[in-house]
């Protein structure tokens, strides 16, 4: 009787320690070991945590919520891109910035007469759009270079877009070298220049190595073969490999550039992407019914060309790189590598002049912005 009130006695008061541990240490759960019979010498100890998915989460300090802050704040700010196109006409630029977007992003010239129809001098039109999609919201600037390369004398005809090149990032400069600077300084600077490469199928034109030699070392360049489905699949491999000889044989540098791989891992994507370019592609806004499905192409005797397939042309993989996979690197190394050079060299510029008075150009423009800045 004595040893059955005993044991009663002794399980209530074993079942009460637990209790208040329970409300002096409740992080711990009811895995703590208070057994009166079994652990009399743990009493008074502080008690060990036995379950580690509560422990883990007592020691979750939150840094990989730092990801989601930047995802809030960039949604809220929304993201520029700043895109040139260059080429002569007929080669169907505007139509490929309305097939990168999805969208009226670039209109073509409509010309009133024949006088009108190539332009004296290269014209540099720009045209912003605010595009959005799935609540990510990005200004869009597509730079048109009208004029280019339609002359019969196309002598240094590059110098018009090296100059409006050099404007934008002079006035980036100005910018933040104010005093009271903007909360948020406009990006008007050119992150990329599309370069268009008529479908000759022999190798590049003068011209064309003239422009990219001088471009290249201010602006990220991605040459395209333009209207590729004129070339037969053999024509069109041997084409772009003749290109790829005047480039290295030249010295031109177009994006992405191997001294600005990061990493192995960039590295072997960007190699991938060196040895397809220069992009044959294709450009249209008409959709065609093709197997029950509509698609974007081009409509022939002979078939519909796909410009998504991948088959038919290199346009998905344009879009990949410019938009899908690279376009933060590419803003990256404009603003880290060329605007850097020509804000060094201007700073160091003011310096060496007399009273830091700079030398100003009779249409208004400091002189330095009508020359290359590849010094």
């Amino acid at each position: 009787m004595q040893l059955a009130f005993c044991h009663t006695f002794f399980k209530l008061l074993n079942h009460q320690i637990q209790r208040l541990w329970r409300l002096k240490y409740p992080l711990l759960g009811p895995e703590v070991s208070t057994s009166f019979y079994g652990n009399m010498a743990d009493v008074g100890k502080t008690p060990v945590a036995r379950n580690e998915k509560t422990n883990s989460e007592f020691g979750y300090v939150g840094i990989d919520a730092i990801l989601e802050q930047m995802r809030r704040k960039a949604m809220k700010q929304g993201f520029e891109f700043n895109i040139m196109v260059v080429g002569q006409s007929g080669l169907g630029k505007s139509t490929l910035m309305n097939t990168l977007f999805k969208s009226k992003v670039s209109r073509r010239s409509l010309m009133t007469s024949e006088e009108e129809r190539i332009p004296k001098t290269i014209e540099i039109k720009s045209i912003s759009h605010d595009i959005e999609e799935k609540g990510v919201r990005m200004k869009l600037t597509v730079i048109d270079t009208p004029g280019f390369g339609d002359q019969i004398n196309n002598e240094n005809c590059w110098q018009p877009i090296m100059k409006f090149i050099n404007v934008q990032y002079e006035q980036y400069l100005q910018e933040e070298i104010n005093i009271e600077r903007k909360k948020r300084i406009p990006d008007s600077r050119v992150h990329c220049c599309i370069y268009f490469i008529p479908p000759t199928g022999h190798c590049l034109r003068p011209i064309d190595i003239e422009f990219m030699r001088h471009l290249s070392k201010v602006v990220n360049i991605v040459p395209v073969i333009a209207k590729a489905d004129t070339l037969t699949l053999e024509e069109r491999d041997f084409f772009k490999q003749k290109i790829r000889e005047d480039l290295r044989a030249n010295e031109i540098d177009i994006y992405p550039q191997k001294e600005f791989d990061e990493d192995a891992e960039d590295r072997i994507i960007n190699e991938k992407i060196r040895e397809m370019i220069p992009f044959a592609v294709v450009g249209s806004d008409q959709e065609y019914q093709v197997n029950g499905k509509r698609l974007l192409g081009r409509k022939t005797r002979w078939g519909t060309v796909e410009v998504e397939n991948t088959a038919h042309c290199e346009f998905a993989y344009l879009r990949d790189l410019l938009i899908r996979t690279h376009m933060q690197n590419i803003k990256d190394i404009t603003s880290s590598i060329h605007y850097e050079m020509y804000r060094v060299r201007r700073l160091n510029e003011n310096n060496t002049q007399p009273n830091g008075q700079q030398a100003i150009h009779a249409n208004g423009v400091p002189e330095h912005e009508v020359l290359s800045h590849e010094m």
